[in-house]
């Protein structure tokens, strides 16, 4: 599978978990649009500079050719669906504990005897 696919194939799987695995529509809030706004500066800027100085160098057969600030377009899907896979993850954990401790269960974590 070209790098250009799995790229593609990593969004799909992400918008999947976000939208209908945990259900946290992350993707449709304002507020993940202005952060990963935020987030995506800093790739581009990171990636330039890696693939600027051939740190990363991209096998021109694999990707789809355009690029962003020296990087191939397929870094931003990557980018994207790992930001978003991450964010999505944090909010259905904390809903989770949320939904718990309005239950009255005890979320704490304990710490373990070694004794």
């Amino acid at each position: 599978m070209s790098y250009s696919a799995l790229a593609v194939t990593a969004v799909v799987a992400v918008l999947v978990v976000d939208l209908a695995v945990y259900r946290t529509r992350m993707v449709t809030r304002r507020v993940f649009w202005v952060a990963y706004a935020i987030v995506i500066v800093f790739q581009l800027l990171m990636n330039g500079v890696l693939t600027g100085l051939d740190v990363v160098v991209y096998d021109p057969d694999a990707i789809w050719g355009p690029r962003i600030a020296y990087a191939p377009v397929e870094d931003l899907l990557f980018g994207f669906a790992l930001v978003t896979l991450t964010l999505a993850t944090w909010a259905a954990v904390n809903r989770r504990a949320n939904t718990a401790r309005r239950r009255g269960l005890d979320t704490r974590t304990r710490r373990s005897s070694t004794r």
